[in-house]
């Protein structure tokens, strides 16, 4: 019931926040994963509070169910849109089953192979 309560009285805001003002601006925070986006419009997505907008660095739709949203100036916005994104460490290609030739082990010197030892016939 509470949850209910501050999602209605968040969308309300925002709905507020979005028909009051044409020409601000918005930094976008996703809570989850910490993403920023930049904004110009924020629209209802229809799914319990959910936002839709479009971020302004890539131009991609988002849809976030759980946002922070500040309006901003433009000069934030603006410097929002050139400042560089946090680096990501890059993914990890996948194990691979077979190693390399260049790291292959290494074969044993005959000398320390084992020997088989002839096998004498078997007595009747």
């Amino acid at each position: 019931m509470r949850t209910q309560l501050i999602t209605t009285l968040m969308f309300g805001g925002l709905t507020m926040l979005v028909a009051g003002c044409s020409d601000t601006h918005y930094r976008v925070t996703d809570p989850t994963s910490g993403t920023t986006y930049y904004a110009t419009k924020i629209s209802d997505a229809g799914k319990g509070g959910a936002v839709k907008i479009k971020d302004g660095k890539t131009g991609s739709i988002v849809t976030l169910q759980s946002s922070e949203v500040k309006p901003i100036s433009e000069e934030e916005y603006e410097a929002g849109l050139v400042a560089k994104a946090p680096a990501k460490p890059a993914p990890m290609p996948p194990a691979s089953t077979q190693l390399p030739a260049a790291q292959a082990l290494p074969a044993q010197p005959s000398s320390v192979q084992p020997s088989t030892a002839p096998v004498a016939p078997a007595q009747r």
